[in-house]
């Protein structure tokens, strides 16, 4: 939880603080929403490089070079004018930090599935999510704060920095595993990460696992844009910091604990698709209810928290389906495939308040995620359920 902190803190910052703070000046929901969907890009291709971190280094020597550039990042993207005139900057600036937070994701998640046994595969993933999540708050509601209430706008993003550097102190409270899927030199290594890829690729769960992840089923696209919304339900700047700050990634960071205790006690992706469901009728809800400061305020709590639950069943059902050997390309795969929704429904809901206002933009994300849910019922019936064993015969 402690060492995916700064994963979150560097989305959250991006979602939260500077998206806030360009509608202010003028940049339209749509050009924000752009910059955001920007910063998931590396995340949806991730899984090209992940190889690098499974075959190089080790896996702590990779978190604190990831960890520095992550700081250097966010200290960079404080000290640019979130304007109209610095928008070209800053998304260059976010897409680099957010290149650079891979490799700390990927050297958690391998740390994580090498040191997890397999009864707490969701529990595990319920904490990891709880860090992203509650890491996430922290960087948008706190860094929101600092950008309004401190004398110089680049402090915000130095303090978040400083603080993401303290989260590496959580590497002496863990070992370093052995590399045993690295045989050989360089080459012989790659080649080992590709087939280990391969066999979790064509098992049925695998398989499985990698279609629901590109599905826009429990997505949290909406998240994304609550801070660039706010002023349709005439929300303030110190609202909009509490929900979607400190006390949202709270509230989701308990929905990734109470989603991860869930997946540990009924069939995980069944729990997926379930924390989908109650996604969309969040999404619903919000929709027909007034327009009010305090409507945005239940509603974005609520949302947040199911989208613990949903962040948990990812992780709990990646874990269980990729097993060890090259486990930060695996997971990559996985997470790279499931940012892929988050991109485009973030961009489609975008779209969609541009054309119908807000309404519109949530009906739309609770239509994506029907859409999915369906497609994946339809995927589950079409593949070939996996033969039971029988007895030998007498």
């Amino acid at each position: 939880m402690i060492l995916i902190a700064p994963f979150g803190v560097t989305s959250g910052y991006v979602t939260v603080a500077v998206a806030y703070l360009l509608t202010r000046a003028g940049v339209s929901v749509g050009q924000t929403a752009a910059l955001v969907a920007l910063s998931y890009v590396p995340h949806t291709w991730k899984f090209l490089w992940a190889p690098i971190a499974d075959t190089t280094l080790t896996r702590k020597r990779w978190y604190m070079i990831a960890v520095i550039v992550s700081a250097v990042g966010l200290a960079a993207i404080g000290a640019i004018p979130a304007t109209p005139t610095g928008l070209a900057l800053l998304s260059v600036v976010v897409l680099t930090a957010n290149v650079g937070v891979t490799f700390l994701g990927m050297s958690v998640e391998s740390l994580m599935a090498y040191c997890t046994p397999p009864e707490f595969k969701g529990r595990a993933g319920g904490w990891f999510q709880a860090g992203n999540l509650g890491g996430s708050g922290i960087g948008g509601g706190a860094g929101l704060w600092f950008a309004q209430n401190l004398p110089a706008p680049w402090m915000a993003g130095a303090i978040l920095g400083a603080c993401c550097l303290l989260c590496a102190l959580g590497l002496l409270f863990i070992a370093e595993p052995a590399a045993t899927h690295r045989v050989g030199g360089l080459g012989r290594s790659l080649v080992g990460v590709g087939q280990d890829l391969w066999s979790v690729a064509r098992a049925r769960v695998g398989l499985l696992a990698l279609i629901l992840c590109f599905l826009p089923i429990g997505s949290g696209a909406a998240s994304n844009l609550w801070s660039a919304v706010a002023d349709d339900w005439r929300a303030s700047a110190d609202a909009v910091a509490l929900v979607n700050g400190v006390l949202g990634g709270v509230v989701s960071a308990i929905g990734c604990l109470a989603g991860g205790w869930i997946c540990d006690r009924m069939n995980r992706k069944g729990a997926y698709a379930l924390y989908g469901v109650l996604q969309g009728v969040c999404a619903v809800a919000m929709a027909l209810a007034p327009r009010t400061e305090a409507m945005y305020v239940v509603y974005v709590l609520a949302y947040a928290f199911v989208t613990g639950l949903t962040y948990a069943g990812f992780s709990a059902f990646v874990l269980e389906a990729m097993g060890m050997g090259a486990a930060a390309t695996k997971y990559n795969v996985f997470a790279s495939l499931s940012n892929m929704p988050i991109y485009y429904v973030t961009r489609l809901d975008g779209w969609a308040h541009t054309r119908w206002g807000s309404g519109g933009m949530l009906y739309c994300d609770a239509a994506a995620g029907l859409v999915g849910l369906l497609l994946f019922v339809g995927v589950l019936a079409a593949l070939p359920k996996p033969k039971m064993a029988t007895a030998p015969t007498g």
